[in-house]
């Protein structure tokens, strides 16, 4: 039986629900997937981009606590986070949808084009 996402140290429930609006509904998943492609599935979902959010989740996929995170390594987690932040911006709309879902509205009339 798969691990709910909230058994990831740091992880609660609307952590749970975040991912579940991904697609991602287990622990056993964002490992597999490891933290920085689980981050993007998030950002490409609709979450909104929060640098706390992303080392909160690297620190308890390494079994850490939040607040473990300091100094160089927040500084590359950081670098790590832009990038992440950038690739995922580049799949939303203008909108802030992401572009399937805005093209798909469009197409059938319900938003304005």
């Amino acid at each position: 039986m798969p691990s709910p996402v909230s058994s990831i140290p740091n992880l609660g429930p609307a952590s749970e629900a975040a991912f579940a609006k991904a697609g991602i509904h287990s622990a056993e998943e964002i490992r597999a997937m490891g933290p920085d492609a689980a981050y993007l599935a998030l950002l490409r979902a609709g979450t909104p981009p929060h640098f706390i959010g992303y080392y909160v989740l690297v620190m308890g996929l390494q079994g850490r606590p939040w607040n473990d995170c300091k100094g160089d390594e927040k500084k590359a987690l950081r670098q790590r986070f832009d990038a992440i932040k950038a690739e995922g911006l580049q799949a939303a709309a203008p909108s802030g949808l992401p572009r399937d879902l805005e093209a798909a509205l469009n197409a059938l009339g319900v938003r304005a084009k």
